[in-house]
């Protein structure tokens, strides 16, 4: 679809709440306006004939159209590698701070080709919204997180809360129940529910299915909205909030009906359990995350520069140094990125993943690599971020403005106005509450800080990686023990001394 075919596409009366009303249109309301445009350039893209080469690639359903690239299985590490080029492009439109965007879950959708068999018995729906999903490049969202209630419970101990079947019809399942966070739904076409977290063990609560946004039953009751806060401001004072703010929802369902054609799993206890290491998920969602965190501190880390030239401070060495702890982190994510692609693993039907190592590894880095640069950001610029006038419009007042252009000027010539401008955009990224927001997001991206470091570990243990580890470890013990070398290429130290005389016929 065009961007304006997509902005048409969300007015289907979907039931959004925000600041006790419920949104008439998410196209015209102050909180969705402007991020839903953003979305729009995205797809705008996809036809525009200096984008879309890059952005493209053909469907594999036999349609003879053209999709973006991640839509599709990948088939050897040539086909990731263009899908990482084309998740960058996207990501390049919004300067990496919408994480959200249709790629994103396209990391799911990109599988179902390959491995509909999972689904079993619903393996159809699989290859059917497979297809469709590529040849109309839809908007889909998820919510997989049980609501924080009552967490020392087994899951299908919280029936009130936790999303379950209610009833079974001819037309299809009555679900109830609530997930979290459900970041940007409320702008997207169809949000997927599957099950992340608590073990179940109830049959009415094994159930992964997708519903429209729009479905009755469905609402979203938003989190504050950082757009609608800024939406008198000039983006002047607001750049990236009055834009690319991806509302954080709750999800509730309340007797939703999901036809029978939308349903993955039903009363299967071990494959909704087994979701999400076993759908290939994971180490999509991983690249596409990478992909697009490399192109977000790419932006930081040239923000930091400028703002850092206009301090007159970029020149110090301990701040050189930090700027160049950026730039490490930045490079280690495009290395992640690239490793991914480049070095994929076999998969169902002739497919292949991105490399869940070096992916897991993503997972764990971020925790502690983007707070890091948001700690240097405010550690380095420091009071230059809030030495600046309260709103645009201060420059617009004869009385005011002699004295901004004098004292809030930046270094080497840098004007007051292209000075706050900086500052103002770096504040926005690192200091407001969509800069803080952003911060939790990347921690917890892709699990909590715990989880990722314990699925690290299962997973090279289920690989067999870390028995592989253990060996290299059994076979340096093997060459030595209390008499000396166990090995006959090595000499000396038999008697519990160095000796440092060979005989001339032994090795050296």
């Amino acid at each position: 679809m065009t961007g304006d075919e997509y902005v048409e596409s969300l007015r289907d009366g979907r039931e959004v709440w925000l600041d006790g009303e419920r949104v008439a249109d998410v196209t015209t309301h102050p909180a969705f306006r402007n991020p839903v445009r953003m979305i729009a350039r995205l797809y705008d893209a996809l036809h525009d004939p200096a984008t879309a080469g890059r952005l493209t690639a053909p469907t594999d359903t036999g349609s003879g159209g053209r999709t973006h690239a991640f839509f599709r299985a990948a088939r050897d590490a040539a086909d990731l590698v263009r899908d990482k080029e084309a998740i960058t492009a996207w990501a390049r439109m919004t300067y990496g701070w919408m994480g959200r965007s249709p790629d994103y879950k396209a990391s799911f959708l990109g599988t179902l080709g390959a491995n509909a068999p999972f689904y079993a018995p619903f393996e159809e729906n699989a290859l059917r919204w497979y297809r469709r999903s590529q040849e109309e490049v839809l908007y889909w969202n998820h919510a997989i997180i049980h609501p924080p209630v009552d967490r020392g419970l087994p899951a299908d101990q919280v029936g009130d809360t936790f999303v379950h079947v209610e009833r079974e019809t001819d037309a299809g399942l009555v679900v109830s129940g609530a997930k979290v966070v459900a970041t940007g739904s409320a702008i997207t076409h169809y949000n997927f529910v599957a099950h992340h977290g608590l073990a179940i063990s109830s049959p009415e609560f094994a159930v992964v299915f997708t519903v429209p946004v729009g479905a009755p039953g469905v609402k979203l009751i938003c989190r504050p909205s950082y757009t609608a806060a800024t939406a008198s401001a000039s983006p002047f004072d607001y750049p990236l909030s009055s834009r690319m703010d991806e509302n954080d929802t709750i999800f509730v369902l309340d007797r939703v009906l999901v036809p029978w054609e939308d349903v993955f799993v039903h009363r299967d206890v071990e494959r909704a359990n087994s979701f999400f290491p076993a759908s290939g998920f994971l180490p999509r969602f991983t690249f596409q995350g990478c992909v697009r965190l490399t192109v977000k501190l790419e932006f930081v880390a040239g923000l930091l520069a400028k703002a850092l030239r206009i301090t007159g401070t970029g020149g110090f060495r301990g701040v050189r140094a930090r700027l160049g702890e950026v730039l490490a982190w930045r490079n280690l994510f495009a290395g992640l990125g690239t490793a991914m692609a480049r070095d994929p693993v076999p998969w169902h039907d002739g497919s292949v993943l991105p490399n869940p190592e070096y992916g897991m590894a993503y997972r764990w880095f971020m925790t502690v690599g983007y707070p890091r640069i948001r700690e240097i950001v405010q550690q380095d610029v420091g009071s230059g971020l809030i030495y600046v006038n309260s709103s645009a419009r201060d420059f617009a007042n004869p009385a005011v403005r002699p004295y901004l252009d004098k004292y809030l000027r930046g270094s080497g010539g840098t004007t007051a106005v292209e000075r706050v401008k900086v500052m103002k955009l770096l504040w926005d990224a690192t200091g407001t509450e969509f800069g803080g927001r952003h911060e939790l997001y990347e921690r917890n991206y892709a699990g909590n800080h715990e989880a990722v470091r314990v699925d690290l570990v299962t997973a090279m243990e289920n690989s067999g990686r870390l028995g592989e580890f253990d060996d290299l470890v059994e076979r340096c013990l093997a060459e030595y023990d209390l008499d000396g070398w166990t090995v006959p290429d090595l000499a000396g130290g038999g008697d519990g001394h160095l000796d440092g005389h060979l005989d001339g016929k032994e090795r050296t």
